[in-house]
């Protein structure tokens, strides 16, 4: 597997990653169930799970990208900025910059603190620097206010 993660400071060591408990099972879940349809993919969630530090939804982080947080990045290649919001795929509406967990830049971003920087690969082959630059918190996704 190839490392999707890494810091532009050269330092070869990944940035951190945070996940909150209340969204654990479903995202062990969804990374399970798309072993058959997209092994690479599950395989780096899987991969992101079990080196997150795992905390009560009350403790992490505001500046952790989360499922159902807004998420501000910059293409270190191009110099675009994106805004996103990371939710399960059953909520994903592109047109309104949903994103499911379950795509590359999901994958990539979930659990990541502001100013991190990472190795992204592209669907078509491409390597990219990303930069988380904000994460804004937002209402608790669907399904996980009575967890």
């Amino acid at each position: 597997m190839n490392d999707q993660r890494s810091t532009s400071r050269g330092t070869g060591r990944r940035p951190r990653v945070v996940i909150g408990a209340d969204c654990l099972d479903k995202l062990e879940a969804l990374a399970a169930g798309a072993i058959q349809r997209n092994p690479e993919l599950a395989d780096r969630l899987l991969g992101e799970i079990n080196r997150a530090r795992i905390v009560p939804a009350a403790k992490l982080p505001p500046d952790v990208v989360a499922i159902g947080r807004t998420v501000t990045y910059r293409d270190e290649t191009t110099g675009q900025e994106n805004k996103v919001t990371p939710v399960f795929p059953e909520e994903a509406d592109i047109s309104r910059g949903r994103i499911s967990i379950l795509t590359p830049i999901g994958v990539a971003l979930i659990g990541l603190a502001e100013g991190a920087s990472l190795h992204w690969d592209t669907r078509d082959g491409k390597r990219r620097v990303l930069t988380v630059l904000h994460v804004a918190s937002q209402d608790a996704p669907e399904g996980l206010e009575a967890q």
